[in-house]
């Protein structure tokens, strides 16, 4: 049996999908019930639910823990609570029941310093100094699941197989968290290139995110494979142009492309204001810039993902062209 934590989301579903496509028995624990009829079975239930995670874990082989906070908001107590203290309570239900096997999805942005990165492998460190909430707690959950292989479970003694799996940039037609608000600013004339437009980053399609943790899980053989203990970057292996992409993009939805353009440092000293604004008067929700935020839009941050294909022989197998014309019918589909 199955666990995909998180397996209504955006990589949850696609890892539900690829895991029923493939026969195997599947339980999904989410927060409310599914809007469309799934051959998977529901247990609902939050990250703070101690008791709904140990039901969800029972009689689970692997667990693929994708739920987490993606967001820019400047506030830490919600990262705590559900990248962290969510993260313990499910290794905590893993250890209760015996799992075998665990796969944690982290981001890219754990290593992510602000700094150009070209090509930077599984040895880069973590920053000194944190930009932001999101890597900051997904690094601390991300060392929690690896530190967790070196203990046993209290009930059984069953050494916990644990790995990481760092994708940057996620996307997909189905996605509810970056192309919305990318289009719903280039409709409202609030985009703007940050940079001079050259910078180079990496992207994944979900497709390929997916398969990639599916094989890292059946990789987790016993307490001796390479995989165990270890992080992963993964993407599409070939970076794309950030705002060439993010142009090729509008231009599926029939949006025009980006003609308004401010520097990194002029985004930077305008998200440090935002960020100490939310911060003084406690606002809710994210800023329209942080300097996390400008960084990751204007500075070059690619990724080497040679240890996951030599360690559990992964490749993007929805190449870029493929993966940019399905995205294009589906889009185009919505604009219908």
């Amino acid at each position: 049996m199955n666990l995909v934590i998180g397996g209504t989301g955006f990589l949850g579903s696609e890892i539900v999908r690829q895991l029923l496509e493939r026969g195997e028995k599947v339980r999904v624990f989410c927060r409310r019930q599914p809007l469309e009829p799934s051959r998977a079975e529901i247990v609902l239930g939050n990250l703070a639910d101690r008791h709904a995670l140990h039901n969800a874990c029972r009689g689970v082989e692997t667990v693929y823990h994708t739920a987490s906070l993606p967001s820019i908001s400047v506030h830490w107590k919600p990262f705590y609570e559900t990248n962290i203290v969510g993260t313990q309570n499910v290794i905590g239900a893993c250890r209760q029941n015996g799992v075998r096997r665990l796969i944690y999805t982290s981001s890219a942005s754990v290593t992510f310093d602000c700094q150009p990165q070209k090509g930077v492998d599984e040895s880069a460190p973590y920053p000194d100094y944190w930009f932001a909430h999101y890597p900051h707690s997904k690094a601390v959950a991300e060392k929690m699941i690896l530190d967790s292989v070196s203990s046993n479970y209290q009930t059984s003694g069953v050494p916990l197989l644990t790995c990481v799996l760092r994708p940057h940039l996620i996307i997909g037609h189905r996605d509810r968290h970056l192309f919305p608000r990318l289009f719903a600013r280039a409709k409202h004339g609030r985009l703007f290139r940050v940079g001079d437009g050259s910078n180079l980053i990496d992207i994944i399609f979900v497709e390929n995110a997916a398969s990639a943790h599916i094989q890292a899980a059946n990789a987790l053989t016993d307490s001796s494979s390479l995989v165990n203990g270890n992080a992963y970057y993964i993407s599409q292996g070939q970076p794309v142009n950030c705002w060439n992409w993010i142009d090729e993009i509008l231009t599926i939805k029939r949006l025009p492309k980006v003609q308004r353009s401010i520097s990194l440092k002029t985004a930077w000293q305008f998200g440090w204001i935002l960020e100490n604004w939310y911060k003084l008067f406690r606002l809710s929700g994210e800023p329209l810039m942080t300097r996390f935020l400008a960084a990751q839009l204007a500075q070059t941050h690619y990724l080497n993902i040679a240890k996951a294909k030599k360690d559990f022989g992964y490749e993007p197998k929805l190449s870029y062209e493929d993966g940019m014309e399905l995205l294009r019918q589906n889009l185009n589909s919505n604009n219908k």
